[in-house]
């Protein structure tokens, strides 16, 4: 039995730090651009990403080490700023930060194509 795998984080059989780098890169998009378009799969999980770095923006911490958490889910310094600004006005919401919408199925291989964007 293969006991504690998330088994909605498997992108095609891509290892563990494949997969991390490739959910870092949508987040730190995201957060740059406002929204994204991707496949379904990708945008679900992006979703509970940008839930928790949000909540970590707002949480009762120390700038810095909001900073800090930050840094350690984006690549850029220029995201993690954006993520502080976003969250500013996220101030009294907990969750449901996000929206994905359906747009098309991708032509190549029939990825259901879907767009994630701020609420």
């Amino acid at each position: 039995m293969r006991h504690r795998v998330k088994k909605h984080l498997h992108f095609k059989k891509r290892d563990c730090a494949h997969r991390n780098a490739i959910l870092r890169n949508l987040l730190t998009s995201f957060f740059t651009h406002g929204g994204l378009v991707t496949t379904e799969k990708k945008a679900v999980v992006l979703s509970g990403l940008v839930d928790r770095v949000i909540n970590v923006a707002n949480s009762q911490k120390e700038e810095f080490n909001k900073v800090r958490a930050i840094a350690q889910n984006v690549f850029t310094k220029e995201a993690g700023v954006r993520a502080m600004q976003i969250a500013a006005e996220y101030k009294d919401v907990k969750s449901g930060f996000t929206r994905i919408t359906p747009i098309k199925y991708r032509d190549g291989d029939s990825a259901k194509l879907v767009k994630i964007e701020l609420v």
